[in-house]
């Protein structure tokens, strides 16, 4: 079962509240998603890190309902 938007959306405004989050749905079949994530918890953060960080907000759906996920994560300094 794929993961809509808005439930995307929601693990995301959870784990970042601060953050401007924008989602595409590559595919149109809610399986692949591309994410914008421009947030201040990044700060000081490598790429690696804030990836981390990202995938723990989705609480292991990664790979089950969301099968693919291509990330931006900024500072808003960087954005």
């Amino acid at each position: 079962m794929p993961m809509p938007a808005e439930t995307l959306r929601a693990h995301l405004t959870e784990a970042f509240p601060d953050a401007d989050i924008q989602i595409v749905d590559l595919a149109g079949d809610g399986d692949h998603y591309r994410a914008r994530i421009v947030s201040t918890a990044f700060a000081g953060q490598p790429r690696v890190r804030r990836h981390q960080a990202v995938y723990a907000a989705l609480k292991g759906q990664m790979g089950g309902e969301l099968h693919a996920l291509a990330l931006e994560t900024l500072t808003p300094e960087e954005a």
